[in-house]
């Protein structure tokens, strides 16, 4: 039996089934971005299905969107580790802090998750080509996994991405075009180029199932926490998907009667590029975009949110949050985490550790408060934002001498 029981515009309501729309509401254009609703009732899933099962997504089949596990790809996406860091903990003076690491996925981010769901409905669909723009995580993502599948993938980036992130690209056999503009007018361009040749989307939000995808972070949260709930979770945000996600996420586990509440989602933007933030603050139902969005994060630097309507409705609804940060504040939480956890998060990655070290210092989290931080992206994705935050190393000749001068005492 089918899953989905129908698909609604964020904007107008609209209801719709699988097989009428592909992507967003006829009615209300690109911004009329969709959330799906499964049929709950006709959906059987416990946390006992889980103990023979492979440490991936598919693991919560019944909860995603599809009717068989055909046409996934090979790649182990997801179940990513969980840590309860004891000197990070210490140093922010909390006793229940958890990191979760999806740099851990397999082309080191969190957007593994829709790539994977993505191409599964582009495979159940017929195509064998698929594009999407981004900034780089989302487009190294689906090129990594596509390659893993033998799929042709297009994908347009702005000329400004970084080349950490391109040689991925590349390496993945993709077709890319680095275009003179922003990540903004590439998401634009990729929409008509694959109106134009037939390719199936990716685009974030664009394509309602990145936010199906990205909501399994949030049954592994609940599992690795001995099936249970944390009081909040932080976030980056850029274009408000995985911020939407995660409540998705825990909606559908509320709705299963699994947990019997939904934690409060608080999401991280850069002071540069923060439409969302100034929205919520604003208490606007939509987003004004901002033109040239300015942020060390590349991965969050947005100016028109695509899926910031989705996420300010999910705050409003479950007692949601954000938070902007400053480059320098999240530069100095590269280290930290670093020197405290073992983990190395990209820019972008650690703006969610960076807005809560911001809260910490405001007051504004209990000491006692359960707590998860999603670290989004590997640090080395961006090494010079790295080298930047910790320094260069000792240059010394060939003497023992030299040694000497810097060993600690």
């Amino acid at each position: 039996m089918k899953k989905i029981k129908f698909f609604k515009c964020v904007l107008c309501g609209r209801e719709f089934k699988e097989d009428e729309i592909t992507y967003t509401c006829p009615y209300c254009g690109q911004d009329g971005i969709l959330e799906v609703y499964l049929d709950y009732k006709n959906i059987k899933f416990s946390k006992d299905v889980l103990l023979e099962r492979e440490h991936t997504i598919l693991r919560y089949f019944e909860l995603l969107p599809v009717d068989n596990l055909n046409g996934f790809p090979p790649l182990n996406v997801g179940y990513t580790p969980i840590y309860k860091p004891e000197r990070l903990s210490k140093y922010l003076n909390l006793k229940n802090l958890y990191i979760k690491d999806d740099g851990r996925n397999p082309t080191a981010s969190f957007k593994d998750r829709a790539s994977a769901l993505v191409i599964k409905k582009a495979v159940d669909k017929g195509f064998d080509t698929i594009t999407t723009a981004s900034t780089g995580n989302a487009a190294s993502s689906l090129s990594g996994l596509a390659a893993s599948m033998g799929l042709i993938t297009y994908i347009f980036v702005p000329e400004n991405a970084l080349k950490a992130k391109i040689a991925q690209l590349l390496n993945f056999g993709s077709n890319v075009f680095a275009i003179k503009g922003t990540y903004d007018e590439a998401f634009d361009l990729c929409i008509k180029s694959s109106e134009k040749y037939g390719w199936y989307n990716r685009n974030t939000a664009y394509n309602p199932y990145t936010i199906e995808g990205k909501k399994t972070v949030s049954f592994e949260i609940w599992e690795q926490l001995n099936f249970s709930v944390p009081d909040k979770i932080f976030v980056s945000v850029g274009d408000g998907v995985i911020y939407s996600g995660v409540y998705k996420g825990f909606y559908d586990l509320y709705s299963m009667k699994l947990i019997d509440k939904i934690p409060q989602v608080i999401g991280v933007q850069a002071e540069g590029s923060s439409p969302i933030v100034k929205a919520f603050l604003e208490k606007k139902e939509r987003v004004t975009p901002i033109e040239n969005p300015q942020t060390i994060a590349d991965s969050i630097s947005v100016g028109y949110p695509r899926n910031g309507t989705m996420a300010l409705q999910f705050a409003k609804k479950y007692n949601g949050d954000f938070i902007s940060v400053s480059d320098r504040e999240i530069v100095e939480s590269i280290p930290i985490l670093g020197k405290l956890t073992g983990v190395f998060g990209e820019p972008a990655g650690v703006a969610s550790l960076s807005g809560l070290i911001k809260m910490v210092h405001k007051g504004k989290i209990k000491e006692d408060e359960k707590i998860v931080v999603l670290i989004t992206g590997n640090g080395l994705k961006d090494i010079e934002s790295a080298i930047k935050a910790v320094g260069e190393p000792y240059y010394i000749d060939n003497d023992i001498n030299d040694v000497k001068k810097y060993v600690i005492k």
